[in-house]
C-alpha cells in the first residue's frame, strides 16, 4: 500500500489558497508574522542566534536545504522573492536561521509536498514548477540540510484520514485499526520502505557534494506524550499514542540512515517534546488541524522553525 502523497493547492484546497493569499498580503505588509501572546519576535529569533554562538566558524562555500514543506518553512509567512511560490518556502523557516546565524550563502530549494522522487524529477505546483533539487547541489557546498520522507508516506493524508475516523469512534482507535488490519501494520511497513530510498538520496548527495556536510533533520514532535486533545485536534486518544509511535520509528529510520551515510542526524523531536499540538498556542511548536497562527496544518510555526534552527545549529558544533 502506498498513500497518495498531499498536493497542497489542487482539486479543493481552498484552504490552503486562502492561506497563501493572506500570507502574500501579510508579507507584503509587514514582513513577516505577528508572534504568539507571550513570546517576542526577538525572543522568537534569539535561540538560532545564541546556539549559533558556540558553533564553529562554517567551512568556506554555501548552504542548500533540501526537503518537503518542514524544510520549506509552509508560509511563515510565504517568501515573495522564492519561486516557485507553489512550494510555500518561507524566511522563517530552519534553513534561513541557520543560514542568517552562519553567515553562510543559502540556495533553498525545498518544497511542500517533495518527496524523494523529487530530488532527481520536475515538481509540479500549483503555482509553477520546481526543478529537480539535486540540481542545487554543487562541488563547493559546505552544508546540505534536508528534511525528508513524511511526504512518501503520505503522513499528512494520514492524519486526514484519523481525523475523519475518529467521529466513528472517539473512544477508541480507528485510524489504527484501519492501518493495521489484516494484521499488517501498513504505516510502518512504509517507513521501513523509505529507509533503503532515504540511503539512496544521502549517497546520491556525497556524490554530488563531495565537500559538504550533509545533515539530516528528523521531524519534531507533534503528539502528546499520553492523552490528546479530542474535539480540538479530533485524533483520539489511543490513535495518538499510535501515530506517535510511527512518527518514532520515522526518526529512527532518518537518524539510523544518516549513521550509515556518515552524515548528521539532528533530534528535533526531543528539545520540542511538550510542544505538541496540544498545547497553548503560547506553548506549542507544531500547529494542529486549525492553525493558531500562519502556517500549513499539522507543521512547525515560527517557534518550532526556531526551535529546529537551534538543533541544528548545536549538532553542527560537533566535528
Amino acid at each position: 500500500m502506498r498513500i497518495p502523497r498531499r498536493v497542497w493547492l489542487t482539486g479543493t484546497g481552498a484552504l490552503a489558497a486562502s492561506m497563501i493569499a493572506a500570507a502574500c498580503l501579510a508579507a507584503s505588509a509587514s514582513g513577516g508574522i505577528q508572534p504568539p501572546p507571550g513570546a517576542s519576535t526577538a525572543a522568537l529569533a534569539a535561540a538560532p542566534a545564541r546556539a549559533a554562538a558556540a558553533v564553529p566558524p562554517a567551512r568556506s562555500g554555501p548552504m542548500v536545504a533540501l526537503g518537503d514543506s518542514y524544510t520549506a518553512g509552509a508560509l511563515l509567512p510565504i517568501d515573495l522573492r522564492a519561486r516557485p511560490l507553489g512550494c510555500l518556502r518561507s524566511a522563517k523557516g530552519y534553513p534561513e536561521l541557520v543560514a542568517a546565524a552562519l553567515g553562510a550563502s543559502l540556495t533553498d530549494v525545498a518544497c511542500a509536498s517533495a518527496g524523494v522522487t523529487d530530488m532527481t524529477a520536475v515538481q509540479r505546483t500549483s503555482i509553477g514548477t520546481n526543478p529537480p533539487q539535486f540540481n542545487a547541489l554543487a562541488a563547493d557546498d559546505s552544508v546540505v540540510v534536508l528534511t525528508l520522507t513524511g511526504d512518501d508516506i503520505g503522513f499528512m493524508n494520514v492524519l486526514d484520514e484519523c481525523v475523519k475516523l475518529s467521529f466513528t469512534d472517539p473512544w477508541g482507535s480507528p485510524c489504527r485499526a484501519h492501518y493495521t488490519g489484516g494484521g499488517t501494520d501498513q504505516l510502518a511497513a512504509l517507513v521501513r520502505a523509505e529507509g533503503p530510498r532515504m540511503a539512496d538520496v544521502l549517497a546520491d548527495i556525497a556524490a554530488r557534494a563531495p565537500r559538504a556536510r550533509i545533515v539530516v533533520v528528523g521531524y519534531p514532535d507533534m503528539f502528546p506524550l499520553s492523552g490528546g486533545c479530542w474535539p480540538a485536534v479530533p485524533i483520539t486518544d489511543a490513535d495518538v499514542a499510535y501515530l506517535r509511535g510511527i512518527e518514532l520509528q520515522l526518526n529512527a529510520m532518518l537518524a539510523a540512515d544518516a549513521k550509515a551515510a556518515d552524515a548528521t542526524f539532528v533530534d528535533t523531536y526531543t528539545p520540542t517534546i511538550g510542544h505538541d499540538f496540544c498545547q497553548p498556542e503560547w506553548v506549542r511548536d507544531v500547529e494542529g488541524l486549525l492553525p493558531g497562527s500562519l502556517v500549513l496544518p499539522f507543521h512547525p510555526n515560527a517557534r518550532g522553525q526556531a526551535a529546529i534552527a537551534a538543533a541544528v545549529l548545536a549538532a553542527l558544533r560537533t566535528p
